[in-house]
């Protein structure tokens, strides 16, 4: 485990079982009291970046054990086109599994308490977000922020955590009537969900570490309602 930051960069293992057992790297940040509420943090598609390492390090300040799994397995982009094509060249079954081990381990550090763990995602991370708590009882509550991808098909019949999605209302990558199919199925699958578009923003606004699009008041809005949405079904 190599110290940084003020979380910890560790690696965990994938299912042996699986067709390509690896370890995989992950940022962890825990609480100073020492237990808290877990919560799976996944990327953009950007990968693996400080920024997200912010997200899990302001989580433990909160009071929650935040564990981000590196999806791209070492890799990130420069830019934005870089950052389409890697989320491109991802293999669903394969991080379907990583994020299932990914759980796993959240559950396996002693400082994760509670019967159950938050799944936050930001980008394709949202949509990773919504197939991890279908595949995974143990999500009690989901977060997705702007997160819609066409090849991530998640079977919400297998959904039971509440879910709130927050889109960006000037998205170039999400449109509205992608939205809209998101809330339709998420209704007809009975799920308890809140759907939001924020307007006059776009698409990666939480993510201070983007000028271009951050929008700083709409992100410590989203701050505040994901976290009261996790200490509610966290608890």
């Amino acid at each position: 485990m190599v110290m940084g930051r003020e979380g910890s960069e560790i690696q965990y293992n994938t299912d042996a079982s699986g067709d390509n057992p690896a370890a995989i790297p992950a940022y962890l940040a825990q609480p100073a009291p020492g237990r808290g509420r877990g919560i799976l943090v996944i990327h953009e598609n950007w990968g693996l970046t400080d920024a997200t390492r912010d997200v899990c390090d302001r989580l433990a300040r909160a009071g929650f054990v935040a564990l981000a799994p590196d999806l791209y397995r070492g890799r990130s982009a420069e830019d934005r086109a870089a950052a389409h094509q890697l989320a491109k060249e991802l293999d669903t079954d394969r991080v379907a599994r990583d994020l299932d081990a990914a759980v796993g381990e959240l559950y396996n550090q002693n400082a994760t308490e509670g019967p159950r763990i938050g799944a936050l995602g930001f980008c394709i991370g949202g949509a990773l977000a919504l197939l991890t708590a279908c595949r995974n009882r143990r999500v009690g509550a989901v977060v997705n922020f702007y997160g819609a991808y066409p090849a991530i098909e998640p079977d919400f019949a297998n959904l039971e955590a509440p879910v709130l999605a927050i889109f960006a209302g000037d998205d170039e990558l999400i449109t509205q009537p992608m939205v809209r199919s998101l809330e339709a199925d998420l209704e007809r699958a009975g799920v308890r969900a809140s759907i939001q578009v924020r307007a006059g923003v776009r698409h990666g606004y939480m993510n201070d570490s983007q000028p271009d699009v951050h929008d700083a008041v709409a992100a410590s809005e989203g701050w505040d309602a994901l976290l009261a949405l996790f200490r509610a079904e966290l608890a």
